[in-house]
Order: C-alpha cells, then sequence, then structure tokens
C-alpha cells in the first residue's frame, strides 16, 4: 500500500492531505474544525468524511501528524546579553517551530518571574553565557525559576560549566529539565540545531498529551513536529533538494493566517554590495519569524496599530474610517468573509500590510557610515535583494483571484532601499496548502517531497 495521510492539527482547522508515494501525487485535500476542546479526532473525522466523499474510502500504510492546535507551542527564551545569547535562544525556539512569547535578559527579577508565569509558557529555554565565560547569571536565573510556582519543562542550552549545577537547582522544582549543547559556545558563534531537536522531543512526549493529541494516537502512527517546523523543513528541501533531486535555490515563504504572519527565509544573506561589512550574529540559512501583531482576523486591531489606517487604505483606494470599520468587523468574527468589490479590496490590502511588514522585520538592512576613506556600509541580517523566488501560503493567498496582489509587499522598495528585501522575484503559489504536509512527509521520503511541491507549487505569470 502506497497511501500515506498527513494531518496538521491547526487551531482553527484540521487539514488533511492524503498522497500516493508510487504515482507522487496529491489524492485529495480536507478540513475539518478543530475541536482540541472537546475530542479532537471530531474534527479529524469530519475532514477524513470530506476527503472521501471526494476520493471513496481510502487505506493508508502511515499516518503522520503536526500541530499548531491551542496556539501551538508557545516559548519563553532567557539569555544573557540582548544581542548575543538571548537572541540566539530566541532564534533556537522559533527553528523549531515556537511561537515567543517573550525573551528575557541578563539577571531575572520577581517581576520578570511574574511575568513568566502569567505567559504560561508551553516550554523554557534557559541559556547564558559562553562555554567558559559567565556563569553567574545562569546560575541566578535557575535559582529564580525554582520560584515560578508552575512545573513548565525546561531545556537548559548556556555555558557547558554552568549546567551541571543550572540543571541540579532546576530538577528540585520542574519534574521535565533537559540539557544540551550551548546556543553560543563562542561569542558570535551559533549552535542552535541541538536546542531545537530537545525543543521538539518535549514538544512531542508532553505537550502533544497536554493538548489532548493524544486523543488521535489510534489514528495517527506518529505526531512528528510543530507545524511551522514543517513548514521550515519544507521549504529547506525545496531549496536546497535532496539526493538525485535539485531544489530551487534562495526562497522565501510567507504564510499569513488569522493571528500571525510567518515569514522564512532559505539564503545565506551575504552582502551583495563590495563595500559592506557584516555587523552582528550569523544568520542562519533556514530562518524563520513570526510577528504575532500581523493577522487577518484574530490580530486584526495589532495590525491596524502596527501600519496606520492610512497604509491599508492607500493600498485598498479606501477611506480610513472604512479601513477601522472593516477591521472591527472582522476581528469580531473570525469566520467572517469579505462581500462585494469594496470589502475584497480591503481584505486584499490587509495581507499586503502583513507581507509588506513581515518582510521588513524579516529581512536584513543596511546602515550607512563614513570611514576616513569615503562611504561604506553595515549590514545587519540577511540580504535578500537576489532571492529569485516567493512562495505564498495561508488562507488569505491561496483563496485570492490574484495572490501576487498580496505578495508584492514582499518587493524591494526604492523609497526605503536599506531594507534588504528581493528586487525581482516571481511568486508562486502553494494552491494546494501542502507546505506543511510535505514537511512531514520529508522526514521519511525527502526525494519524493521536493519533486511533489515542485509539481504542486505553482508559479504565477
Amino acid at each position: 500500500m502506497s497511501n500515506i495521510l498527513l494531518i496538521d492539527f491547526g487551531s482553527t482547522h484540521t487539514k488533511i492531505t492524503a498522497v500516493d508515494l508510487i504515482e507522487e501525487r496529491v489524492l485529495g485535500t480536507a478540513r475539518g474544525v478543530t475541536t482540541i476542546d472537546t475530542d479532537i479526532m471530531d474534527g479529524l473525522n469530519a475532514a477524513l468524511t470530506e476527503l472521501y466523499k471526494k476520493t471513496g474510502n481510502l487505506e493508508f500504510a502511515k499516518v503522520l501528524g503536526c500541530s499548531s492546535a491551542a496556539g501551538g507551542l508557545k516559548m519563553v527564551a532567557i539569555g544573557l546579553v540582548p544581542e548575543l545569547t538571548a537572541e540566539a535562544a530566541n532564534r533556537a525556539a522559533l527553528g523549531a517551530g515556537a511561537k515567543v512569547l517573550g525573551v528575557f535578559c541578563h539577571e531575572l527579577n520577581e517581576y520578570e518571574i511574574a511575568e513568566i508565569a502569567r505567559l504560561s509558557p508551553d516550554i523554557i529555554l534557559l541559556a547564558g553565557g559562553t562555554d567558559g565565560g559567565n556563569k553567574a547569571v545562569i546560575l541566578h536565573n535557575a535559582n529564580l525559576l525554582t520560584l515560578l510556582g508552575k512545573d513548565v519543562p525546561v531545556v537548559v542550552a548556556g555555558n557547558k560549566s554552568a549546567a551541571p549545577n543550572v540543571v541540579k537547582l532546576l530538577t528540585g522544582a520542574m519534574s521535565e529539565v533537559v540539557h544540551t549543547e550551548n546556543v553560543m559556545p563562542r561569542l558570535n558563534e551559533l549552535n542552535i540545531e541541538p536546542a531545537r531537536q530537545a525543543i521538539r522531543r518535549i514538544f512531542l512526549k508532553r505537550i502533544v498529551a497536554a493538548k489532548g493529541l493524544n486523543r488521535a494516537n489510534q489514528f495517527v502512527s506518529r505526531m512528528v513536529m510543530p507545524t511551522p517546523a514543517a513548514v521550515l523543513k519544507a521549504a529547506e528541501l525545496l531549496s536546497t533538494g535532496a539526493q538525485g533531486e535539485s531544489g530551487l535555490g534562495d526562497l522565501m515563504v510567507v504564510d499569513i493566517g488569522g493571528a500571525t504572519t510567518d515569514v522564512y527565509s532559505l539564503a545565506k544573506g551575504n552582502p551583495t554590495k563590495s563595500n559592506a561589512a557584516l555587523r552582528g550574529l550569523p544568520e542562519p540559512f533556514g530562518k524563520r519569524t513570526v510577528e504575532g501583531d500581523l493577522g487577518m482576523r484574530y490580530s486584526a486591531a495589532a495590525l491596524l496599530k502596527a501600519s496606520g489606517a492610512k497604509m491599508i487604505a492607500d493600498y485598498a483606494a479606501k477611506s480610513e474610517g472604512q479601513v477601522t470599520s472593516y477591521i472591527a468587523k472582522v476581528e469580531s468574527n473570525a469566520d467572517y468573509l469579505p462581500e462585494g468589490p469594496d470589502e475584497y479590496n480591503l481584505e486584499t490590502a490587509m495581507g499586503r500590510v502583513c507581507t509588506r511588514l513581515g518582510a521588513e522585520r524579516h529581512a536584513g538592512r543596511l546602515e550607512t557610515v563614513y570611514t576616513l576613506h569615503g562611504t561604506a556600509f553595515v549590514q545587519e541580517g540577511k540580504d535578500l535583494t537576489a532571492v529569485k523566488t516567493v512562495i505564498g501560503t495561508g488562507g488569505v493567498i491561496i483563496n485570492h483571484e490574484q495572490p501576487e496582489e498580496i505578495l508584492k509587499g514582499i518587493v524591494f522598495d526604492e523609497m526605503t532601499p536599506t531594507i534588504l528585501k528581493p528586487e525581482r522575484p516571481e511568486f508562486f503559489i502553494d494552491s494546494t496548502y501542502i507546505m506543511a504536509a510535505m514537511g512531514l512527509l520529508a522526514e521519511e521520503y525527502p526525494e519524493v517531497s521536493v519533486r511533489m511541491m515542485k509539481k504542486y507549487i505553482a508559479r504565477r505569470e
């Protein structure tokens, strides 16, 4: 039997994709309303009923799952210096597919401990100090975390000299403390993959059960990873290729949802200007950022605050009053769909602003500096100007008649030339919503995953 079922347990919908491994084709897709507060199988069964209406009763050799249900994997990252170990911890959490609720640095105080308790993260990532460097801060922070009053899994990924004592301190207060390699063993050297893997293991072992997804275990062969990690995995493979199957090269992915906008870049991002020097931490080839104030429904009011009504109004050719009225309507009813051309234009404009602001925050920037030898540039973050492939996914993009109008927000703007967004990209659409599914499939069948993405993710002419 060559059929595999791939399931994404989302916050609002459970999405399923059935594929035939031998023919390398999608047999069908469907979705049902996620029912995590009652029985997760209700939403899955609704999706299966819809799928079987299209395909007939299929049998599956394997069923793999990912999840962003109940807000996904929520994390807090703690480090030493904001620009160094705290940022390294933040990147490790994002790369693992987490939504980072807060990043804390230096010595924690009682107010910050109270704030972490209020945020109620699923996992805490505790870093701090290079190997052989500062030990005092991570030990202080571990001691304060014992006063948290909540049993939260902690991943310890800091100074290896302090790690044994940190683990001993935390083990007395937390039932699960996992030590892994330092996210920054030496100054300006990132090592985030071990922490990412540790986070994923905890997610699969503990968080899945806490969110009720274990009720699907009799049907699902294996829960593999958080949904954003699956999308990142798919994007990495599509960029680099797999054994015997070439990739597309450097690319970006924009995923716009009701609550967040996720932006992924698969590129080294080295300077393209000959007189530009890099500053700050080295960037990972596969980078993900998530913007919790850029969303089409649950975060619509936050989007309005982030952009201002004028930006949306200018894109939609509507008044600022029409913008604020429409955003109030969609935020009060997450299931509301635009009616008529005026609201459709406003919806398009909101999507374009999500793309623009998400890309601006994700991309690197240039700063002009003046030296004795003339003008030079300092680059922070990735130079993405040479990226040729941009993939759009998420409901507002997939269901749009002209999704390129939304994706135009990612293009380099001569009015803000210091923001290093793609200059002349081609737009592709994940029209069958398969990127998360292909990230799951790639865990065991990477070559098939690459070929199927190249087949189903279509270029907009």
